[in-house]
C-alpha cells in the first residue's frame, strides 16, 4: 500500500516537542523513518504564527501524526508502540536508545523521555505463547514477566525446558 494511501494513522499529543521526538526517533530508526508533512499554525491559532502543529512520519511504512498539542494530555501505558525485533542485537540496541532519558519497565515495556511507551519484544514471542503445548507456553509467559528487557536465549530456554 502506497503510504499516501493508508486509511488510519495515530495521532500521537506531544507537550509542544513534536520535532524534538522526531528527531529523536529519526536518530535511532535512522533510514526506516520519513518524516513527510508538516502544518503550520496560522493566524487562528493559540500558539505563535508559523510555528509546528503537526509532523507526519513514517516508522516502518506506518503513519504518525506527531501534534504539538501543549500539557494538557499525558501518554499512557494504555498506548504503546509494539516493536518486532528480529534478533537480540535489535532488542538490545533499541532497548537503551529508547529509554534514554525514559524509564525501563518489565515485559519488554518502556517509557521514551517523551513519555511514549514501546514494546520491544522478539518476532517469536507471540508464537512461543500461542504454543499448543500449554507447558512450553506458560514457561515462556513465566520467564517473561521476570523480565524487564527481553531476553530471547532465556526466553528459549523456558520453552525448551517444559
Amino acid at each position: 500500500m502506497n503510504q499516501n494511501e493508508q486509511k488510519l494513522a495515530t495521532c500521537l499529543w506531544y507537550n509542544n516537542n513534536a520535532e524534538e521526538a522526531i528527531q529523536f526517533y529519526k536518530s535511532i530508526f535512522k533510514d526506516n523513518l520519513q518524516q513527510a508533512d508538516v502544518l503550520l499554525w496560522g493566524d487562528e491559532n493559540p500558539a505563535a504564527k508559523g510555528s509546528v502543529l503537526t509532523s507526519t512520519f513514517y516508522l516502518y511504512g506506518q503513519e504518525f501524526i506527531a501534534l504539538n498539542g501543549g500539557p494538557e494530555f499525558k501518554f499512557t501505558e494504555a498506548i504503546s508502540i509494539y516493536v518486532n525485533a528480529n534478533t537480540q542485537e535489535e532488542i538490545d540496541e533499541l532497548w537503551e536508545k529508547l529509554s534514554k532519558g525514559g524509564e525501563k519497565s518489565q515485559c519488554g515495556w518502556l517509557k521514551d523521555k517523551f513519555g511514549l511507551s514501546w514494546q520491544i519484544a522478539p518476532r517469536l514471542l507471540p508464537k512461543m505463547l500461542m504454543d499448543k503445548d500449554k507447558k512450553k507456553a506458560g514457561n515462556v509467559m513465566k520467564a517473561m514477566m521476570k523480565m524487564s528487557k527481553i531476553v530471547i536465549k532465556d526466553l528459549q530456554a523456558a520453552y525448551d525446558n517444559a
